[in-house]
């Protein structure tokens, strides 16, 4: 309930499957929180999130029993030594398949 967004999609198979879905789904902002942790593990306490973005490109499904495995890595894509910034590109992956694309998020250091 974080988001405000109680949708039973996406805590109720049967919901979910009523309106067409395989199954519930992950919450987007949740998907994006586990993402960006790789940006905030990476530079601790030191770094500060000025911008994040990302678009979705395939839901997160997520199984009653075995829940979801997200996989996640950052690459630096950009490094503005005057500024103190640095941009990395995400990708996270569930299942074999992309779910986030061009998710970046740039951290000053």
């Amino acid at each position: 309930g974080a988001s405000g967004d109680f949708n039973p999609i996406h805590y109720r198979d049967d919901v979910a499957k009523a309106v067409g879905l395989p199954g519930v789904l992950a919450h987007g902002m949740l998907t994006m929180g586990i993402a960006v942790q790789v940006a905030v593990d990476s530079f601790g306490g030191s770094g500060q999130i000025l911008d994040y973005q990302v678009r979705f490109t395939k839901p997160v499904l997520v199984d009653a029993k075995d829940g979801a495995s997200l996989s996640v890595s950052a690459t630096v894509s950009e490094v503005d030594e005057t500024a103190g910034t640095v941009r990395l590109s995400l990708t996270a992956t569930c299942g074999g398949q992309t779910v986030l694309g061009k998710a970046q998020v740039l951290v000053r250091l």
